[in-house]
């Protein structure tokens, strides 16, 4: 009897560690085949990891300008129509403007024209059927459809349902008529009108993001939206994940008589003040003569390499330890190409373990650190000496996702840096917290039994 072939989409290697690492596809007798973009040295290491019988590689994309206009228009139509609808002009943040070739700001203007005219919603489902037309006429879709012909999977599965590429590739499979699902990547996605591909199941993390699918994205049927969990915080659940006490301390340095605070970095476009944000940190714990008591551990944004930190940690050695995230980035830095070893998963679960509280601006490690029931303070002030003038902390927790927050005592709010001695010792709303997790993550415990039941593959 022939075996189930799944076709495994990842546009990143994020989805390696949430889909593959997990029990969502262990022990499974469906045949596993991943689809991807990674060099063949990183496509051979991740085959040997997971236990993958084949891999393909993602042909190369070229967009048409025809296709991405149509993409960039429908984009901007739907922010507008999203912000209109949800009474959030931070909605439209997501909207780049900032262009440097004269080319791109030409390109660019012409859709900001011609957005704001878009008034109905059956425009922008014209447009949507205009687009799924124009990526039918690529050579690229006479590609994929090839190698989905010589595939012949019987389902195909995405990680990340943002991937530029991934609108042919299920175009392609829905014209073959192969089963396709996707995951919604995160919980702040919804809003952004990065929705690029169209599935026959799109497998969601809770009833509030259901609902989400619902509000953005009213042509799609209701059945297709399946409440499954997300299988990323699972890791949390197995003991196994957590490394010996000793080990973790001698690895990194730290002190097992001082408390920890976890440093959590977010990427340099979210948050471009996080180094002076971690030196406040340090220099309210020296001023306060907490340095005695407390040590600071910085894991920062795993595909950050800018260096940025490294003044600060220098200027604080012996106070600030790192906690480097175990990444492989073998060839390239591109965002696509990296992916976390199975090393590092063991060293995000210990560290919110070992952590006493961790510190960040609007981190989804709030929730990671909640599986232990660790409070999570939001710094929430603007350096006087801003590195992008135009970005402040105020509109990052203006942001949709943040109104999933049913009590704001969720999490420890640092309002100014002379605060900071005082928060440390805040009494932490844990009932809050836990309100805010089951809104956001919902039933997690059971994600990979749920997506599994969804692909049939028990």
């Amino acid at each position: 009897m022939r075996k189930n072939k799944i076709l495994l989409l990842f546009p990143d290697g994020v989805g390696i560690r949430n889909y593959l690492y997990s029990d969502v596809f262990k022990n499974t007798e469906a045949e596993l085949i991943l689809f991807h973009n990674f060099d063949d040295e990183t496509a051979a290491d991740v085959k040997k990891l997971t236990g993958l019988s084949q891999a393909f590689q993602i042909p190369k994309y070229n967009e048409s300008l025809k296709e991405k206009f149509l993409r960039e228009l429908i984009c901007l139509s739907r922010l507008y129509r999203n912000s209109n609808k949800t009474g959030n002009p931070s909605i439209l943040t997501n909207w780049n403007r900032d262009h440097k070739s004269f080319s791109k700001k030409v390109f660019y203007k012409a859709i900001e024209i011609t957005a704001p005219f878009i008034k109905k919603y059956d425009t922008i489902l014209a447009l949507e059927s205009f687009y799924q037309k124009a990526i039918r006429g690529t050579f690229f879709y006479k590609e994929v459809k090839e190698i989905l012909e010589k595939v012949q999977p019987d389902m195909l599965f995405c990680s990340h349902q943002r991937g530029l590429q991934c609108a042919t590739i299920f175009a392609a499979a829905a014209d073959l008529g192969i089963e396709t699902s996707t995951v919604i990547y995160s919980w702040d996605n919804l809003p952004k009108a990065r929705m690029a591909l169209r599935a026959d199941k799109y497998l969601v993390w809770s009833d509030y993001m259901k609902k989400e699918v619902e509000l953005y994205y009213p042509e799609f049927n209701q059945t297709q939206v399946v409440v499954t969990g997300t299988p990323q915080f699972e890791c949390y659940e197995s003991a196994h994940s957590i490394i010996p006490k000793d080990f973790f301390y001698d690895a990194y340095g730290l002190d097992c008589n001082k408390k920890i605070i976890c440093y959590s970095g977010d990427d340099i476009k979210t948050s471009p003040d996080d180094p002076q944000y971690l030196d406040d940190i340090a220099e309210a714990l020296i001023k306060a003569g907490l340095e005695n008591e407390y040590q600071l551990l910085l894991r920062r944004c795993p595909v950050d390499l800018s260096g940025r930190f490294e003044a600060v940690v220098k200027k604080h050695r012996g106070l600030i330890k790192e906690a480097t995230p175990l990444w492989l980035f073998k060839n390239s830095s591109a965002w696509s190409m990296v992916y976390p070893s199975r090393d590092d998963v063991s060293l995000l679960v210990s560290t919110a373990y070992y952590s006493d509280i961790v510190v960040n601006v609007g981190s989804t490690m709030a929730f990671d650190f909640a599986m232990f029931d660790k409070p999570c303070i939001f710094i929430n002030y603007d350096q006087k000496h801003k590195k992008n003038p135009n970005w402040s902390v105020k509109t990052i927790y203006q942001y949709q996702h943040f109104r999933s927050m049913p009590n704001s005592e969720a999490v420890i709010w640092l309002n100014h840096p002379d605060e900071i001695a005082e928060k440390l010792r805040q009494p932490f709303n844990s009932k809050a917290m836990k309100q805010w997790e089951t809104v956001v993550i919902a039933d997690y415990k059971n994600a990979s039994v749920a997506i599994r039941k969804q692909l049939n593959i028990d």
